[in-house]
Formats: C-alpha cells, structure tokens, sequence
C-alpha cells in the first residue's frame, strides 16, 4: 500500500516510471523528444553511486551531531547548503545539461535537500503535488529540474513520482490560467481522477537521475521504510535564457518560495 501525506494512492492509478533505454542515452534528438512527450527522463546510473554515497555520508556526519532542530538547522543552511562539498556535487551534472541543452548551462543557486524520516505522514509531510513553474515565473519556462535520490530509494522509502504526461495538459492551461505559487493538493488520488492518469513510480537506486519539464506534476511518496530518504532537486537551464533572480540565494526553509 502507497501513500503520500496520509491518502492511500489506488492501485488501479498506478503506473511504471520507465527508465531511458541504453541506446537512447547519447541520440540527443531522440531524448529530447522523449523528455517533451514523457515530461521527464529517468537516467539510471548517470551519477557514480560511490560518489553518491559518499555525499550521504558526509550530510549525515555533519547533521548527526546534532542534538536538537536548531542544532540541525544551523549545520544544514550554515555549513552543508552553502558548502563546498554540495556544490562539487551539483556540479557533477553540468556537463551533462551542457550537452543536453546545447549551451552554456545554468546552475541556480537555490538547490534542495530534503531529509525524510520514517513513519512521517499526514499533510505536510510529503511534497504535494505540484509543478515547479509556480515557483519560477521570474525566468524561463525551459528550467529543467533534477531530481537525486542521495541513496539508493525504493517505493516504500518516500521517492517521487510522476503524474502521466501531465505536463501536456498543464501546458494547455497555462496558456489561460497561471496558478500561484502553491501546491495543487495533497490528495494524490482525487488528481489522478482528475486528470485520468496514472501516478509513475520505481525503485530508485543511487546514481540514478530523474530530470523533469517546469510544467511536470510531481509529488513525493511517504516513507514507510525503516530507513532515512536523502534527496536533492536542482536546476539547471541555458545560461543564456531569462532567470528568475529571486533563486540565486542558498535555499532556507524561511525564504517563501
């Protein structure tokens, strides 16, 4: 059984995320085509899972001496967020979207991690449904996101996932009518009525890489593992498009956006 802040996810409204076949991983035309029919690219092992690793344990050596929130507050957006170490990590994928975007590549500052633990649930817990545009409408509409498991992240441990090819209906309607800055829902089965699709999940292993459009619908599952979620998102666009200043400061929980 699936959940996602509480709701039960119907199985009948469940689908794969299916990951990029090897053969499509270098034709460029093919995977951006793929990316604008599908909404999102899974790209299994485009990260060294050691150096992965080796990030997850460096936040949870850092994070583990704290003794209270304050405490882990301060390590996290005083030392891990603006440190060195997550900035090499981030980097990783710059050559990647470099060659993927067919230009000087873009990293915004504002980048996330996100710790889950187990047994959290309830509304608020897990990311609502929702798409980054919202969030970004101070810069180009092509800012893709990406989305790193910092572990290796089965179904039960919280992972995200994907409303099926949402991003076609949600570029019709920004067309007319431009959300604000907020979740659509918590409720993840009603907006598979909704929109009559289906949620896309999968095993997530370390080093692999979820890339998705600004206009995507996605949400994170709860974890019901017996084991802490560690994930980040980024996003990267071409250096050269109009960029939404208001993300070119480290990510605090108290910044609004």
């Amino acid at each position: 059984m699936l959940t996602s802040n509480g709701y039960v996810l119907d199985e009948r409204r469940l689908g794969e995320l299916t990951a990029v076949p090897d053969h499509e991983r270098t034709d460029l035309p093919v995977l951006r085509e793929r990316l604008q029919r599908d909404g999102y690219l899974l790209l299994r092992g485009l990260l060294d899972p050691q150096v992965v690793l080796e990030f997850r344990r460096y936040y949870f050596e850092r994070t583990g001496a704290a003794t209270d929130r304050a405490s882990y507050r301060r390590v996290l957006f005083e030392q891990i967020v603006p440190g060195l170490e997550y900035a090499t990590f981030c980097a990783l994928l710059k050559g990647w979207f470099e060659w993927f975007l067919g230009g000087e590549p873009f990293l915004h500052r504002r980048k996330i991690i996100r710790q889950i633990a187990p047994g959290e649930n309830g509304i608020g817990t897990a990311t609502q449904a929702h798409y980054d545009l919202v969030y970004l409408r101070g810069g180009s509409d092509q800012v893709l996101s990406a989305w790193i498991p910092l572990g290796d992240c089965p179904v039960s441990r919280g992972g995200l996932t994907y409303l099926e090819r949402s991003h076609h209906r949600v570029l019709a309607d920004e067309e007319t009518l431009k959300l604000p800055a907020a979740s659509i829902t918590a409720d993840l089965p009603a907006l598979a009525e909704q929109y009559d699709a289906n949620w896309l999940v999968t095993d997530y292993a370390a080093g692999d890489v979820v890339i998705h459009t600004a206009h995507t619908i996605h949400a994170a599952l709860d974890n019901v593992s017996d084991v802490m979620r560690l994930s980040t998102d980024i996003r990267y666009q071409r250096a050269d498009d109009p960029i939404d200043a208001r993300w070119q400061n480290h990510w605090h929980d108290q910044d609004w956006l």
